[in-house]
């Protein structure tokens, strides 16, 4: 273990932002670099020789958290490094865009501030990128065998890596133009830059896997003429089909999906616009879901210059302490202040849209909205509560429904999905194809990175026994997912 009494004498502290009015007129990550280092050797002493890790059930890749944080607190930066690396590809990824279900299981939690294990995992990694110790990792021998996988987000790239790593030849097919999925273009700079997906796939590049941008499978390639050509495949296209808001005056110009706004915005940090198309330039902005997209649309509004960012929230305010009805140590639903909340806007909660009001050239330029109260299994308008409020540009963030299927790649397939639009799968990953896998969002619905990696992962030990007949790879394994052992 770390410190014995490390949780006796050292509070928690995370790592220090930089100042609103700074950080808000540039896209560069929010914390203050090199913050952490100085800290994180006590901070991962806090770590307890609590007997069961709940840590470990708290995490969907099974990370081996006390043996990192020991190593950490003992400044063995290397080892540190391989014990991360032996269950999560990227950690650079999730140590900074996971909510850490870890935390609220960590034992520490049920009575004290729990241990900081993102900001030890973030740092680990980056101190391993410094020093070198991330390396790529090819083959001693190629299988022969050959594996598709559509999608490049953490799912695809988990899956590709650990694919390529066991001997088999992996191409990624992605239909943007840069790999990283909603990596690359749905989480803003500021929360993730874009330099750590580039030496990762700089890293898998040099490992044998290959990358095929601009390929949209069932447009560019037939999926049934994807299946003949390749030993196996991998569903990892995400759940990108965004939830609508079909109330009277949607038509009006002005207003978005979040993932029609947001990628715009991390295409100018690509050099591909000088502005972007869409931009919160010094209009009203009304971000519609109160989830972390919502957040990314708030900090991005701020950036742009917006002159005033409403988010709003059917659900009620969230409390600040563990409700009774989640305890430890489930992942509780607490009031959360990000770092796109510090720097402004308005949050309103328990209310609803009604519906949009737009000015003679059919731009928005108001939206009307009621409190609710949520009676007998569904929200009730509260009478006498309409308002509008200004609204020039309107983010719809209210999640994602399910697989695209408006490109044939499902129809071509021929896949069966479940009843929430998911492509359906067996506890093996398997869809009703032979051969075919399904792996992340596309499969389990909307979720966290951290479940998209262990998907990854675990699809790939079952693609890898399939091909092999065996497979020696490693995979998340939890609890309640024993069938996902081959």
């Amino acid at each position: 273990m770390a410190d014995p009494k490390g949780f006796l004498t050292t509070d928690r502290e995370v790592a220090a932002t930089r100042p609103v009015g700074e950080r808000v007129r540039d896209w560069n990550e929010v914390y203050v670099p090199g913050s952490l280092l100085p800290i994180i050797s006590k901070q991962a002493g806090r770590c307890m020789d609590c007997g069961i890790p709940f840590c470990h059930n708290g995490c969907p890749l099974g990370n081996l958290i006390p043996e990192w944080n020991d190593y950490a607190y003992r400044e063995d930066w290397s080892e540190a490094s391989e014990r991360l690396h032996a269950t999560n590809n990227f950690p650079e990824f999730t140590g900074r865009l996971c909510p850490a279900p870890c935390e609220a299981a960590c034992v520490l939690g049920i009575n004290q501030a729990p241990v900081t294990i993102k900001n030890v995992e973030v740092t680990i990694i980056d101190k391993a990128w410094e020093s070198g110790d991330v390396t790529p990792q090819p083959p001693e021998r190629l299988s022969g065998k050959t594996v598709a996988v559509i999608g490049s987000g953490p799912a695809g790239l988990a899956a590709a890596q650990q694919l390529t790593r066991a001997g088999h030849t992996v191409a990624v097919f992605e239909r943007a133009d840069r790999i990283g999925g909603l990596l690359r273009y749905g989480i803003p700079e500021f929360k993730m830059e874009k330099r750590h997906i580039n030496r990762r796939i700089e890293q898998m590049r040099a490992e044998g896997t290959k990358f095929r941008t601009e390929v949209e499978i069932g447009r560019d390639i037939d999926a049934a003429d994807l299946r003949r050509r390749y030993d196996a495949v991998v569903i990892a296209a995400g759940a990108t089909v965004s939830r609508d808001l079909p109330v009277p005056g949607r038509e009006l110009n002005g207003i978005h999906a979040a993932m029609e706004y947001l990628p715009l915005a991390n295409k100018v940090q690509e050099g591909d616009f000088v502005a972007p198309p869409i931009t919160a330039e010094g209009k009203h902005v009304v971000v519609i879901g109160g989830g972390d997209t919502g957040a990314d649309c708030v900090g991005t509004a701020h950036r742009q210059g917006a002159a005033s960012v409403t988010q709003l929230e059917i659900m009620p305010r969230p409390s600040e302490e563990r409700p009774g009805h989640q305890p430890w140590p489930t992942f509780p639903m607490l009031y959360k202040v990000t770092s796109a909340h510090e720097e402004g806007g308005e949050r309103v909660y328990s209310v609803s849209t009604t519906h949009f009001e737009g000015d003679a050239d059919g731009n928005v330029k108001f939206l009307h909205l009621v409190e609710v109260e949520f009676k007998d299994g569904r929200f009730e308008q509260k009478p006498g509560t309409e308002r509008r409020i200004p609204a020039e540009l309107v983010t719809l963030a209210m999640g994602f429904t399910g697989i695209d299927q408006s490109n044939g790649l499902v129809e071509q397939f021929g896949l069966d999905l479940d009843g929430r639009g998911n492509v359906a799968r067996d506890a093996n990953f398997a869809t009703n194809v032979d051969g075919v896998y399904v792996a992340g969002d596309a499969g389990r619905g909307q979720s966290l990175i951290v479940w998209a990696i262990a998907e990854g992962r675990s699809a790939a030990r079952a693609v890898d026994a399939y091909l092999a007949g065996a497979s020696a790879l490693p995979a998340p394994i939890r609890p309640t997912d024993r069938a996902l052992t081959v």
